[in-house]
């Protein structure tokens, strides 16, 4: 097996060829990983999500890391691991251009809502939405192939 490190175009072209990733928080010193569904652009991971112990550990805590993977052809794979801040966009004065291009962002993909429970109201306006979007900004990202 041969095991070679991605360039930056190569992690980058992966974060935005898939969907699913694993987040990974912490507070009080316990780590957390859930998986989830993003969309990648301008450097950031969007998505959006319902209240829960994700967020909340993230509030207390805004520094995460998400990996995304590959199978390939038998024991092939690749993956990339982000380095990243959690950043919530709000329904608040300030907060509009973000979480509107975080919204047009996640909309280009088809039921991108779905793993959220609930689908939220388009455009969304209310600051009663039980929705969260937020991004991961990503500070750096490094990644490895494998092949046989």
């Amino acid at each position: 097996m041969l095991i070679r490190t991605l360039s930056a175009l190569e992690c980058t072209k992966l974060l935005t060829a898939n969907r699913v990733g694993h987040l990974a928080c912490a507070k009080d010193g316990q780590p957390y990983v859930v998986p989830f569904y993003y969309a990648h652009a301008d450097n950031h991971l969007y998505a959006f999500s319902m209240p829960g112990k994700k967020v909340d550990w993230m509030r207390a805590n805004p520094l995460v890391s998400v990996q995304v993977d590959e199978r390939g052809q038998g024991r092939a794979w690749r993956s990339v691991v982000v380095e990243g801040v959690y950043e919530e966009l709000p329904d608040r004065i300030g907060y509009k251009v973000q979480r509107d291009h975080a919204w047009s962002v996640l909309s280009k993909h088809v039921d991108w809502w779905e793993p959220g429970a609930l689908k939220p109201v388009t455009p969304p306006v209310s600051d009663s939405t039980p929705h969260v979007f937020f991004r991961v900004i990503v500070k750096e990202a490094s990644g490895r192939e494998a092949k046989e």
